[in-house]
C-alpha cells in the first residue's frame, strides 16, 4: 500500500463493505490542513487573468485552452503544470469546470491549464475525439513548453468522470491525432483524477457507445509499465464507477510497477467533489487538499506552508 493511500481497503470487493472504511491520518498530513477559509482566501488572491491559445485546428474548428499562471509570475520562471479536463459524459461540459480549482493550484507554483475538448452535444463527436484532443493538449503544451514557461518533464493531467477517463486515456492509449509530431509525447507524468471513468469494457461505463473498440480507449484495459503516478478520487456510492473498478484499476497499477493511491469517500456519489449551488463545499475542499498532498509527494509543489 502506497504511502499515500488514504483509506484501507477492505478485502472483500464489494461496495456495501466499504461503508465503514476507515481514513489513515498520517503525521505528515498535519502541513496540509488547510481550513475552507484558508483556501477561499488563496482562490480570491489568485486573479482573473489567464493567456487563451489554440492548440489545435481542424477545418473551421478550432480548440483553445487556457493558462492560468502564479499571481506575481515575472514573465520569466517555468513552472511545473497540471492540465485539467471537464467532465460530463464526452457528450457536453464546460472548461469553467475546474476554474477553482486552477486558481487554487496557481497559489501553489503551478501554472493550470483549462482545456476544451471535442463533445458530443457541440461537436457531433465520439469519446474517441475527445481523448484524441486530450492527447493532443498535452502535446501542444509540451512542444511548446518554452514558450509557455512550463516544465515539460513536471505535466500533470486531470479531471472528473469523463475528463479523467480523457486524461488517464491520454496516458495508456494510443489514440493520437493524425498528423501530429509523435516524436513529442502526449502523456501526462502524474494523474490526478475525480470519479474517473476507468471500464469501457461491456460491463463498463459507455460501452454503449464505445462497442467493441473499447479496448482503444479503456484505461483499465491498457495499464503498462511505466504508467503515471495517480491519485483517484471517488465516492463509495457513486453510480457510475463502482469501488471494486477503481480497486482492480489500483491493483493493476501496482502489479505493473506503478503507483496508484486510492482515497474513498463514504457514502458520497457521483460528482460529490464539484462546487455546487445550495450544498457546501467540503468535498471540493477535501479533494482538493488531497491533491495537494500527492502533488507535495511528487516534487510539484513545496511542502505547505500555513503561514503563507
Amino acid at each position: 500500500m502506497s504511502m499515500y493511500t488514504k483509506f484501507v481497503k477492505n478485502p472483500v470487493p464489494t461496495a456495501a463493505a466499504f461503508i465503514g472504511v476507515l481514513l489513515i491520518i498520517l503525521s505528515t498530513r498535519t502541513t496540509h490542513a488547510q481550513t475552507a477559509e484558508q483556501i477561499d482566501e488563496r482562490i480570491g488572491r489568485s486573479g482573473e487573468k489567464y493567456t487563451e491559445l489554440v492548440y489545435k485546428k481542424m477545418d473551421t474548428l478550432q480548440l483553445e485552452l487556457r493558462v492560468y499562471y502564479p499571481s506575481g509570475d515575472n514573465g520569466k520562471s517555468t513552472y511545473p503544470a497540471i492540465v485539467l479536463f471537464f467532465g460530463g459524459g464526452w457528450v457536453n461540459g464546460t472548461i469553467t469546470q475546474f476554474e477553482q480549482h486552477a486558481k487554487y493550484f496557481t497559489t501553489r507554483g503551478l501554472a493550470a491549464v483549462l482545456v476544451d475538448y471535442r463533445v458530443t452535444k457541440r461537436n457531433k463527436s465520439t469519446p474517441f475525439e475527445s481523448v484524441k484532443d486530450a492527447k493532443s493538449a498535452i502535446r501542444y503544451v509540451r512542444t511548446n513548453s518554452s514558450k509557455l514557461r512550463i516544465d515539460p518533464d513536471k505535466i500533470a493531467a486531470g479531471g472528473g468522470s469523463a475528463g479523467a477517463h480523457v486524461a488517464a486515456a491520454a496516458d495508456l492509449t494510443a489514440l493520437d491525432e493524425t498528423g501530429e509530431n509523435l516524436t513529442v509525447s502526449s502523456r501526462p507524468n502524474a494523474l490526478v483524477l475525480f470519479n474517473p471513468v476507468f471500464d469501457n469494457g461491456p460491463t463498463g461505463y459507455g460501452y454503449e457507445r464505445i462497442g467493441k473498440r473499447y479496448p482503444e480507449i479503456s484505461p483499465l484495459h491498457n495499464i503498462r509499465k511505466g504508467a503515471a503516478p495517480s491519485l483517484v478520487l471517488l465516492g463509495t456510492e457513486d453510480k457510475l464507477v463502482p469501488v471494486a473498478t477503481a480497486e482492480l484499476y489500483k491493483l493493476k497499477m501496482e502489479e505493473s510497477g506503478s503507483r496508484c493511491d486510492l482515497i474513498l469517500y463514504p457514502g458520497q456519489p457521483h460528482g460529490f467533489f464539484n462546487i455546487r449551488p445550495k450544498l457546501d463545499k467540503k468535498y471540493f475542499y477535501e479533494t482538493l487538499k488531497e491533491a495537494d498532498v500527492f502533488l507535495t509527494s511528487l516534487g510539484y509543489v513545496k511542502k505547505f506552508d500555513l503561514a503563507r
